[in-house]
């Protein structure tokens, strides 16, 4: 059967020319349908929702906090500045790693170590592989693990919760790679340090709020939660990966409590306290970093909740949650491979190393 043509339709050869409408016809790579969401869009939309959080950071320990913030931006933004290709700061990925690095730092940390973090997360975490779209690791968690293996000391001291809003939290204006001066700062565990290490319990509404000691990202759970719903409701994150991750340590945590409640602390302990829910809403849901199919994203998740858990539990640290986001992003490409789609009506293949 030979299938109709519409005469009425210009031909492209005159669109081409401009004789049809006036309009020359443009012919592009696909996808020729463009949404109104850019990369630079996403990026600040993502930005604005880590603002409340760092506000609340500030608003619980005070300038240390802001100078925190503000040098860990500031390092990532002069290293994307002049190795970055022209332009790119403007896509805001180099802001979001320096607000989400500073969040995973103790308010005390000094700017110049919060500065060299900014400025390696972005080197050596997204630009030494190409640039924004190409890294493998989380260039913020990248930048926070090279100052937990450089300067563990600093990374690991948490000074206690309350005071006075104005007090310094710490050496923030030591001078680089000086030996810091003594203060009057009183430093005290986080609550996960405190579990793991003297068998003592936090009360879950200050984890919930965030009125306890730990980094600048441990601020407030619900907060984290409400700004991430946005997210996920504009379609700006998967909600599968966080939902999988905290599901995850939720079935697994309640599992070994059921098993020994006196050695092994609740679900809700587990979800609410250190950085587990920052990680999963914002730092496990990076697109680049993380699988492209839905099942693989699952598996994704899972993967992280069982590693965050085991490591808690059984690792020489309180904390997890750094580790297994890197070490599933190590992951990824295998995990892409092993969940890609069958192509409808091939045979599947078999997958081979």
């Amino acid at each position: 059967m030979t299938p109709s043509v519409d005469r009425s339709m210009p031909r492209p050869a005159a669109m081409a020319a401009g004789h049809s409408d006036g309009a020359p016809l443009v012919i592009t790579a696909s996808p020729h349908l463009k949404g109104r969401d850019t990369t630079a869009r996403i990026m600040w939309t993502v930005v604005a929702t880590l603002v409340p959080i760092a506000g609340a950071s500030i608003y619980f320990f005070g300038p240390s906090a802001l100078l925190v913030i503000v040098a860990s931006m500031i390092g990532a933004f002069l290293v994307e500045h002049f190795l970055g290709k022209g332009g790119t700061l403007r896509d805001g990925s180099a802001a979001i790693t320096g607000l989400l690095l500073a969040l995973t730092m103790p308010p005390g940390t000094p700017m110049w170590m919060a500065a060299l973090g900014g400025a390696f997360a972005i080197a050596f975490g997204k630009l030494i592989f190409g640039g924004l779209g190409f890294n493998a690791f989380n260039p913020a968690l990248l930048g926070r693990a090279f100052l937990q293996a450089a300067f563990p000391t600093a990374l690991t001291t948490w000074p206690k919760f309350g005071g006075s809003w104005w007090a310094l939290r710490g050496d923030t204006f030591a001078l680089p790679f000086m030996h810091p001066h003594e203060t009057a700062v009183v430093t005290a565990a986080t609550p996960l340090g405190l579990m793991k290490f003297e068998g003592k319990s936090t009360a879950l509404s200050d984890l919930l709020l965030g009125t306890t000691g730990g980094s600048l990202g441990e601020t407030a759970a619900l907060l984290i939660l409400v700004c991430g719903a946005y997210l996920a409701l504009k379609r700006y994150l998967d909600w599968r990966i966080p939902s999988s991750v905290l599901g995850t340590v939720a079935a697994f945590a309640a599992l070994l409590h059921f098993a020994n409640a006196t050695r092994y602390p609740s679900a809700a302990f587990m979800l609410l306290s250190g950085g587990l829910v920052l990680g999963a809403v914002y730092m496990a849901t990076d697109p680049v970093t993380a699988p492209v199919t839905k099942a693989g994203r699952w598996a994704f998740g899972i993967g992280i909740g069982v590693l965050v858990v085991v490591i808690r539990i059984w690792g020489g640290l309180p904390e997890g949650v750094m580790y297994a986001i890197l070490l599933m992003n190590a992951l990824v490409p295998f995990i892409n491979r092993l969940t890609r789609p069958r192509v409808f009506g091939a045979p599947r293949v078999k997958v081979t190393s």
